[in-house]
């Protein structure tokens, strides 16, 4: 059974493509467009991208998954007079997004099929008439993309974001073959809104920084590190953790959330609002969780929503709840949905039974486009690129020990916000002052050091993973501390904290990826490399062979690695 799952969230829309369990092909909006986080309406880029990429067309769907977010007006059940307007507006050029969940509300609806207009959708997008459509829930989604790449039979599955469907957080529990909801179903969807959010809080502080919030939050998490929380405490406040770890706090409104914290940042040092706002988030989710589990003893913790792109606080949720393992989903923001959404529409037509049976973990998220059919004519075929002789792990590790920063290249494009080996860029973790050099070639502001990839033979002897950490440290989704001894040798992926983020490998993932890792080791003693995504400051993560290109051109790297060779710029 295909089933095409589309996010048309307020942020980071995407679309995936899954046969029955099976993930066919996933990508981002942003990745088509060029802009980032690219939102809004229905990612027909997205739909066409997963599609061709499968050798499928819209007529070979069987069902469509939506999330409950925004979608132009002609798609909402209006009166046929108003289908003549929005008609006009949509030729016109000036239609209209509405919220779907909002107009459910607006107008009592019990189910979004009953307002959304189904069979011009379907017409419009070429999807059969026996197709079946399926609405998500936000948070749900969210809890069953991290749920079900685990072979856990007990866990808390725990949600935060800013908003979707009407709440900020979802906790569950799986147990004896059952999930239980605590917080975050259809019946709290459908109460008044709390204000509540520490992921709008956390965004508040984001633009009182003057950085853009709902994108540059992770700015703050590695800021915090340079100071203390020292309103952390006027702040804290204001939020509270009841006896079932529910979180309220006594906020009149979001506008009376947004100036208290614009007013807490006035006359502080930015390293200090940080430091308070990373220490209220770290705090409060923390005590949230550890009161679920004092009433739900289980020993597995599955993270996602956007929230939990705070890998320091998936560090302390780990660590301090004594978990057996945690999990984040790797796209964990509002891209992870087309995941979750398809894997709630599986649970429905099966069974919990059925589905907790289908589980498995997660190897890659590599399911975008494979260009290496076409990357080296691209770079090959330009007049100022050179192709360097020699073997392409030997040739990169011989730069990368010149100080050279080069990116590779290679088959199928990551899913979510972290270049795993796909599209990334590397350097030697030797020079700290790599960072800054690199930093001012991309045009970044960052606090943090660049995070490092490590071969599963060496990641405990480098860094403190666990097998608590083990699985999420394959995603670049947590922290762990760096063992002392080598803090010196690889000071360019050791934060501040004396922690990294660090990315473990197996060769079987990316052969060629671990191969310069491994010949860089076997020359330098150094088992590690700096990974950073492949793009400059505020673009999407480089996709096609044309993009690398100009990047290598543009001079952000210094030199490309494909499978079959390593390309640099010719000299002037």
């Amino acid at each position: 059974m295909y089933i095409l799952s589309l996010g048309t969230g307020y942020h980071d829309a995407a679309a995936a493509l899954f046969d029955d369990y099976d993930v066919i092909a996933a990508v981002q909006l942003e990745r088509l467009t060029r802009q980032k986080q690219n939102k809004g309406g229905v990612p027909g880029l997205c739909v066409r991208e997963v599609l061709d990429i499968a050798g499928l067309a819209p007529k070979d769907i069987d069902a469509v998954v939506l999330s409950r977010a925004s979608y132009p007006t002609r798609y909402f059940d209006y009166s046929p007079l108003k289908r003549v307007e929005y008609g006009f507006r949509r030729a016109m050029g000036s239609e209209k997004l509405k919220d779907l969940w909002g107009e459910m509300n607006r107008r009592g609806a019990d189910k979004a099929e009953d307002i959304f207009n189904r069979p011009l959708f379907f017409k419009e997008w070429g999807f059969r008439d026996d197709c079946r459509l399926f609405f998500s829930n936000h948070h749900f989604a969210h809890a069953l993309s991290a749920l079900f790449y685990t072979d856990w039979d007990d866990a808390l599955m725990y949600t935060a974001d800013g908003c979707g469907d009407n709440v900020h957080y979802s906790q569950r529990i799986l147990k004896d073959g059952t999930i239980t909801t605590l917080f975050g179903g259809e019946d709290d969807t459908k109460k008044p809104r709390r204000v509540d959010s520490l992921g709008l809080c956390y965004a508040y502080a984001t633009e009182a920084l003057g950085y853009r919030p709902n994108r540059h939050e992770g700015k703050l998490t590695g800021l915090a590190a340079f100071s203390e929380p020292v309103v952390a405490e006027d702040l804290q406040k204001h939020f509270q953790v009841d006896e079932n770890g529910l979180i309220g706090s006594d906020f009149e409104d979001f506008a009376d959330m947004r100036l208290t914290v614009r007013q807490m940042a006035e006359g502080q040092e930015p390293a200090a609002v940080a430091a308070s706002v990373q220490k209220v988030l770290e705090d409060t989710i923390f005590t949230s969780a550890q009161r679920i589990l004092e009433k739900h003893p289980v020993k597995k913790i599955a993270l996602a929503g956007g929230v939990f792109a705070n890998v320091r606080l998936n560090r302390l949720m780990c660590e301090q709840t004594g978990a057996d393992e945690i999990f984040i989903f790797p796209g964990m923001g509002d891209e992870g949905l087309v995941f979750g959404g398809a894997l709630q529409f599986l649970m429905e037509r099966d069974g919990l039974d059925a589905w907790l049976q289908k589980r498995r973990r997660l190897d890659t998220v590599y399911f975008g486009r494979d260009h290496n059919s076409d990357i080296d004519k691209v770079l090959g075929g330009d007049v100022l690129v050179k192709k360097l002789d020699g073997d392409p792990a030997d040739t990169t590790s011989k730069l990368l020990q010149q100080g050279l920063a080069g990116a590779i290249y290679e088959g199928r494009m990551e899913f979510g916000p972290r270049a795993l080996g796909a599209r990334s860029i590397l350097a030697s973790p030797a020079d700290k002052g790599i960072n800054d050099t690199l930093n001012k070639r991309l045009q970044r502001t960052e606090f943090m050091p660049f995070a490092p990839y490590v071969l599963a033979e060496d990641a405990r002897m480098v860094f403190d993973v666990t097998d608590s950490n083990h699985y999420a440290c394959q995603f670049m989704t947590i922290t762990t501390a760096v063992h002392k001894d080598w803090h010196d040798k690889i000071p360019a992926v050791v934060h501040v904290d004396g922690t990294a983020r660090p990315q473990i490998i197996r060769r079987e993932q990316n052969p060629l990826y671990a191969d310069i890792l491994m010949k860089f080791k076997e020359d330098t003693g150094l088992p590690t490399l700096v990974n950073t995504s492949f793009n400059a400051h505020e673009e999407p993560i480089i996709n096609t062979p044309d993009e690398c290109l100009t990047a290598l051109l543009n001079d952000r790297v210094d030199f490309v690695v494909t499978q079959k060779g390593a390309y640099r710029r010719k000299a002037a």
